[in-house]
């Protein structure tokens, strides 16, 4: 037998083993540079288009030998995860509730993942004693979503998510660079066609194009950050308090795809689908006990408690009124005094004016006083408006 036949049969024991591990589906790649990807992220990085989340160094994210000595293979891995809630609570006046994307849902899937490939990672050891190996989820400087293209895991969606022909787009993806020579899978065909149903319903035009993401208007990208955001994005937020999944929900691809087999990764429909007021009060030590477990919370209690506020804003929660008053007068982060104003203002009437004008003979920091001049303008036009 020939060295190209022993790694033949150790892929096709490997493909066997996946699902004991956890995985759901598994492909190979080669580990030459992703030179079409270099070219795309140097144009991408030209239009200003970066999150400022991913790994800086392009030469590092399209170039396996740089992060592992002779690179022989990288194993791509995806894991299927719940796209719908069984019996999810509802938003009711004076009870509203925010939503956190599907994608945070149940255990934080940078640990699930990893656990899985700690475990293939063990297993491959045991068959190839003297291989090395490197695990990434997510945070690693390759492109998860090339890795998994180049290795057949599902084609590059018009909505910049990998789709597989399984589980549609609804999968967390994680790879290991090895020197293991493993046969490469050939990537599979684009389904997309067409259809431009993903761009079309992007609530901030984020998508400017087929698989082009301008991150910087993505809703997801903004409930992430933690500064003062645009009003015109706080609309479009609505109540979200962490990340977006219009363009998966909308996908073709993705329809009646609901994923329940790894029992971390279901959801707490009261994390999940939190009421937006008590979130408002939240300790530290509250949040890590509601949120910590959840990807939602690698950003901290600070974006979170934003989007909340915001969120009551475009319910035009009245019940919210009070709580919203004390933190724009209290509360010592200008960017929750700012949302606060905002919100205030979507909701109107004597009270919210009560709250603005009283925070506007005490407020010092620029954003804060814009938000309560225009808050003060839009309930003074309403009021108006009714006399009218």
């Amino acid at each position: 037998m020939t060295d190209e036949q022993d790694w033949s049969l150790l892929k096709e024991e490997l493909l066997q083993a996946a699902p004991s591990m956890g995985i759901d589906k598994i492909g190979i790649a080669s580990a030459d540079p992703f030179l079409d990807l270099k070219e795309i992220l140097i144009r991408h990085r030209e239009l200003g288009r970066e999150s400022g989340f991913e790994e800086p160094d392009i030469e590092k994210r399209t170039h396996p030998e740089r992060l592992m000595e002779s690179p022989k293979s990288i194993i791509a891995i995806a894991v299927a995860y719940p796209s719908k809630m069984s019996s999810p609570p509802k938003s009711e006046p004076g009870k509203y509730r925010g939503i956190l994307s599907r994608s945070a849902w149940g255990e934080d899937y940078h640990h699930v993942l990893r656990r899985r490939l700690q475990r293939l990672e063990e297993w491959l050891k045991e068959q190839v004693p003297d291989c090395r190996t490197e695990i990434m989820v997510d945070t690693g400087a390759l492109s998860d979503r090339a890795v998994a293209e180049r290795a057949g895991i599902g084609w590059s969606g018009k909505n910049c998510a990998i789709i597989t022909p399984e589980y549609g787009s609804w999968v967390y993806l994680g790879e290991m660079i090895t020197d293991i020579p493993l046969p490469p899978d050939k990537p599979i065909l684009d389904e997309c066609g067409d259809c431009t149903i993903c761009i079309d319903a992007c609530p901030t035009g984020a998508l400017v194009g087929p698989g082009q993401l301008h991150a910087g208007s993505c809703v997801s990208f903004l409930t992430q950050t933690k500064t003062v955001l645009p009003d015109h994005f706080k609309k479009k937020i609505g109540n979200r308090l962490y990340g977006c999944d219009t363009c998966q929900i909308v996908c073709p691809k993705n329809k009646g795809k609901n994923w329940t087999q790894h029992e971390e990764l279901r959801p707490d429909p009261e994390v999940a689908k939190p009421l937006l007021k008590p979130m408002l009060t939240m300790s530290n030590k509250q949040f890590k006990e509601t949120f910590g477990a959840s990807a939602a919370a690698w950003r901290g209690k600070k974006p979170l408690q934003r989007n909340a506020v915001i969120a009551l804003g475009n319910f035009k929660d009245r019940s919210a009124v009070q709580l919203l008053g004390q933190l724009l007068m209290d509360d010592p982060r200008y960017e929750i005094r700012e949302a606060a104003a905002w919100s205030l203002g979507e909701i109107a009437g004597e009270e919210a004016a009560s709250w603005i004008n009283k925070a506007q003979g005490k407020e010092d920091r620029p954003e804060v006083l814009e938000a309560l001049a225009k808050a003060a303008e839009k309930i003074r036009a309403g009021a108006g408006k009714e006399k009218s």
